[in-house]
Formats: C-alpha cells, structure tokens, sequence
C-alpha cells in the first residue's frame, strides 16, 4: 500500500474506536451506573484533562522523534485499557471510579496520538493539503458511524464484546502508522540543534501560533468550541436523551449517527466542490449556523425533530472543522507542524474539561434543555465577535506553499 492508504487505515481504525467509545463510554456512566450530571462531567473530564496537560508535549515530541513513532508507539499502548474494561465487565466490577481511571488513561494517550498524526498528514499529501485534509475528515466521520452503530448494540449483545473490538481495531492501526516510510534521523533531530528541551520546543510552538494572526483567531475559536459545543456532546445531550427521551444506547447511537451523517455529507460536498477559497469566512459562518441548529434542538420534544437539528449542527461542524485544520496546516512551518497541530488539539480538547464541568453542573442547576440552549447562545455570539473584530472573516489562502501570511487578508 502507499503510505496515504496505511496512514488513512492508520486514522480509520482510530477513529472508529472513537466512535466505539464516545457511545460506550456515555452509556455506561449515564444510562448503566445512571450517574449525576456532575459526575457525568467529572467523568468526562477525566478523559479531556490529560489533553490539556500533555497535548504540546505529544506535539513536541512528534517534531523531535518523528510522527511516525509517536502515533504507532502511543496507538499501540491505547490497546490496553479497553483490554483491561473488557475484563471489567465480564466479571461484572464497573464501578465510575473505575471509568475515570479508564478515561484518564486513554485520554493520556490520545494526546500523543493526536498530534502525531496531525503533522504526518502534509508527508502523505501529496501537495493537495486542504483536500487531503477534507478526505481525513470524511473517513474520520464515516468510520464513526460505524463505530456509533456497533457501540450501539451494546445493551443487546454485551458491552465487554464492543470494547474487544475496540481494542483489536486499535491494534490494527498501530500496525499501519509502523508501515509508514521511516523519516530519516537528521530530519526527526534538526530542532535538537536550536532546542535544548522539550519546555523550549512547545514554548517555540506556541509563540508561532500565537504570532499569526490566523492561527491564533482559529485557537480563540477552537476554545470557544471545546467549551460549548463538546461540552453540549459529551456531557448534555447524553443526559437530554436520558431525561427527556429516557433513551437508550440505540438512542445515544442513533443521535451521534446523525450528528456524523451530517459532517460526511458537507465533506463529501466540499471534495466535490474543491478548495474554499475563504477558510475563515466559511469558518465563521458554520460555527453561526451551527448554534442556530444546537438552540433549536434545545426547544423540541419529539425525538426525530431532535435528531434533525443535530444533523443539521453537524453538517456545520464538518465545514468547521475542515476549515480550521486546514488553516492551521497551511499557515504552520514546516519545521514545527507537530507542535503547531499539537497546539491546534489543545486548544480545542484543552477547552473540552472546563465545557464538560460547566455544563455538567449547569444541568444540575438549570435542566439539560436550558443548558443547550445557553451553549448555542454564547457560541454565536462569540462567532459574531470574532467576524468583526479579528481578521478571521477576510482570511483567504490560495496555495500554502507558496504565498506569505501578509498576502493572505486582503482589504476589504
């Protein structure tokens, strides 16, 4: 195979272990433990935390030894734990106890996964970043679809069988990021010339972000999104389905489901489309959309009419999403795209603890539709903001490689 092909079965597997487990995980602890809201979020933090603390250091690392080693090394480890929940329940010890340390410990993991395969993506390009970019999107969505529909199944075939799977996939996709070319030495250690630490190397990353006035409204954004809009998929719409639906996990699986269906067919449209032109507007204009769609899923009571508005919220988040990495991806040097990416993960997944805690014990206080429906009103007004106030709304790129970032905002 080419190494597009094991690098996207590389992603794949991952991604529908994602899948497998964004549904898994929310059902055991909202719908089979039947915990609070608040420790519904405490819960769920626990998984977004290690993000927050490692995510720079997975990136640096990534620049220094190479994404390759990285993603497989730390996609290999991500086996266990499902191994060891596969155990749990066979002999029936769940516990939420129990849960937060599983979350911990895969979220410890995915934060060196993640930033890893982010910067192997423009190695595997082949120069065409914003389509490569929204080809990964779209497998990363379709795969977890499949991941949400077998998860699932886990209330009439047994949870322990869905986590196995979990973990074989794991396994194969640690052993396709290995089959990735080797890059040589020289490259992995270039910045061990100027660097003298790891401390050093993320801090470089962050200043480069930071300095960019492109990267740096994309990171504002991505924390504003981690905060109300995962923290309203993770914490408060598992807790919506449970009290206002009394759901179940084909309920949880068929709202993620939708919620997928409409990323894939915005990407699928984009491929046909070709490159957009004007990342930030189309940016700024999804994330709009999209809080219209979250605060109106917040006021129905019947379930489809639910399960459209999500579909619909997610067919924005795949303009969203697209747009922001590949923004981040074109505008990040070459010599430091790990740790930028590493920095573009953190921004969004560091966000997602403080989002998971607030609106968990939002809940708590104010019921789960009103909580929705604050998260949608606070993240259009931020989208408002950042359209007239910083340049994100005239950000155009053409070819990344070969254009400045000063050429990058013509006037208005």
């Amino acid at each position: 195979m080419t190494p597009l092909r094991y690098y996207l079965l590389g992603t794949g597997t991952w991604f529908a272990s994602y899948g497998i487990q964004g549904v898994i995980f929310a059902w055991l602890i909202t719908l089979v433990l039947r915990e609070t809201p608040s420790m519904v979020g405490v819960a769920q933090t626990a998984m977004l935390l290690p993000a927050m603390l490692f995510m720079l250091i997975g990136g640096s690392l990534a620049d220094r030894w190479g994404g390759r080693i990285v993603a497989a090394r730390a996609q290999a480890l991500a086996v266990i734990p499902p191994l060891i929940l596969v155990y749990v329940l066979f002999t029936d010890r769940l516990s939420i106890e129990i849960m937060i340390v599983y979350a911990a410990v895969i979220g410890v993991l995915q934060a060196f996964v993640t930033p890893a395969r982010d910067g192997l993506l423009n190695t595997v390009a082949s120069g065409r970043i914003q389509r490569t970019v929204v080809q990964v999107t779209l497998l990363q969505f379709t795969v977890q679809m499949l991941g949400f529909g077998l998860a699932g199944t886990a209330a009439y075939i047994g949870g322990e069988w869905i986590v196995l799977t979990q973990a074989l996939l794991l396994a194969i996709g640690a052993w396709a990021f290995y089959q990735l070319p080797r890059i040589p030495l020289i490259t992995i250690q270039k910045t061990d010339v100027f660097i003298s630490s790891i401390w050093h190397s993320i801090s470089e990353g962050s200043r480069t972000v930071m300095q960019s006035p492109g990267m740096r409204t994309v990171v504002i954004t991505n924390i504003a999104m981690g905060i109300f809009f995962m923290g309203s998929y993770i914490v408060t719409i598992p807790l919506h389905i449970r009290e206002i639906y009394d759901g179940t996990s084909v309920d949880l699986a068929i709202v993620n489901g939708l919620n997928s269906l409409g990323l894939v067919l915005v990407i699928f449209a984009l491929l046909k489309r070709g490159d957009i032109k004007r990342q930030g507007r189309a940016l700024l204009i999804a994330h709009g959309l999209g809080s219209v769609f979250l605060g109106c899923a917040s006021a129905v009571s019947q379930f489809p009419l639910f399960g459209f508005f999500l579909f619909c919220w997610g067919a924005c988040g795949g303009v969203a999403m697209s747009m922001s990495r590949t923004i981040m991806q074109e505008l990040a040097p070459e010599d430091q795209r790990g740790r930028v990416m590493g920095f573009f993960s953190f921004s969004f997944m560091g966000a997602g603890p403080v989002g998971a805690l607030g609106l968990g014990f939002l809940v708590e206080q104010f019921g789960s539709s009103a909580t929705i429906a604050m998260a949608g009103i606070a993240m259009f007004a931020i989208a408002v903001f950042m359209g007239i106030w910083t340049p994100l709304w005239r950000l155009s790129t053409s070819s990344v490689s070969s254009s400045t970032e000063s050429t990058r905002y013509p006037a208005t």
